[in-house]
């Protein structure tokens, strides 16, 4: 089972999200973690790709959308709303509003919570969905 770590923002909106999700996944890079960034769609995939390039000056966070024709699946950070990471990651970002079929097979998961109701909500559905599926959860109030 995963260990699933939620992340409890005082922010609110997509973009805090999306910022932590990017600040989470260049920390991961830099401890030489493999990490999928698992998104809502492909739109959503494309805003994070432009993102990842651009949330925090001097920063570097090799990347690839998941069946772009472009993309390269060993990248150390995948970004997919259907594509499952070739190889092993260490890490799932889960930007999605439910818990992602392939979390199971994670040995961490990070969920990333806003101070929007609609995203509390959904946040607290998953965290019933990963309960109930055996997997350990933390939760850090950030």
């Amino acid at each position: 089972m995963s260990r699933v770590d939620f992340y409890i923002l005082k922010a609110g909106g997509d973009l805090a999200r999306q910022q932590f999700a990017c600040r989470l996944a260049e920390k991961a890079y830099r401890l030489e973690n493999r990490v999928h960034i698992h998104v809502a769609s492909d739109d959503s995939a494309h805003k994070l790709d432009d993102l990842l390039w651009t949330f925090r000056d001097g920063s570097f966070v090799p990347h690839e959308i998941l069946g772009s024709s472009t993309g390269d699946p060993d990248s150390p950070i995948t970004i997919g709303c259907n594509d499952v990471p070739a190889g092993n990651c260490d890490l799932l970002i889960n930007l999605g509003d439910t818990v992602p079929e392939l979390a199971g097979s994670f040995p961490r998961v990070a969920e990333v919570v806003t101070s929007d109701e609609d995203c509390k909500t959904q946040s607290r559905q998953r965290f019933v969905d990963y309960r109930e599926q055996g997997h350990t959860l933390e939760t850090h109030n950030l």
